[in-house]
């Protein structure tokens, strides 16, 4: 017998007698149970997306409208608008019309936009673009003006197709609509989860 046979046919036997402890009931069982117990107790690390952190005496906010900085016009309504609808969503909270009737005021200003292309067409005009926002923003107390969530450098981003001039322009307004809805709802998850 050759050393190449030996060794083959000594990995074809080790082999065999590996795969038949593997799944030997005993085996399986102790592996159902280590992956049950794994699954019960999971890692302990959460999310708190019901704002435990934040005071209970704290339900009714105001969004206040945000600066706009931007040369982009009815962005700051857009962006305040998708918020509102956050807040709304979040059930949390409750959201008032005027300041006097908050516990708390969140509040912002849209600090740049900027568009840049992301591929081209034979043509040499972009074919597919990116915007992206940055802000500035703020969740405090009425009150005592205590800063209960801010982020003074809030950004996000969002692609979309430019196949032609003529589309382009209805494009860029819809993925600056997207863009709000996905920033306030990415900015609401991480204010209360106490990011």
């Amino acid at each position: 017998m050759s050393p190449k046979s030996l060794s083959i046919s000594w990995f074809s036997n080790n082999r065999r007698s590996a795969i038949s402890h593997e799944n030997s009931p005993l085996t399986v069982s102790l592996l159902l149970c280590l992956l049950s117990a794994l699954l019960i107790t999971g890692c302990g690390y959460r999310f708190s997306a019901g704002g435990e952190y934040i005071d209970k005496k704290i339900r009714t906010v105001f969004v206040d409208n945000f600066a706009n900085r931007t040369s982009e016009t009815y962005i700051d309504n857009t962006i305040r608008n998708a918020f509102i609808n956050q807040f709304t969503t979040g059930s949390r909270f409750s959201i008032v019309d005027r300041r006097e009737k908050a516990d708390a005021i969140f509040r912002g200003s849209i600090d740049n936009i900027t568009t840049a292309p992301l591929s081209y067409q034979k043509s040499n005009l972009a074919a597919e673009e990116r915007v992206t926002i940055t802000m500035e923003l703020a969740f405090e107390e009425q009150d005592t003006k205590k800063s209960i969530w801010t982020n003074k450098s809030f950004s996000g981003y969002q692609d979309y197709g430019t196949p032609d001039l003529n589309s382009k322009e209805a494009n860029r307004k819809n993925a600056l609509i997207k863009l709000s809805e996905d920033t306030a709802e990415r900015a609401y998850r991480l204010m209360m989860s106490g990011f």
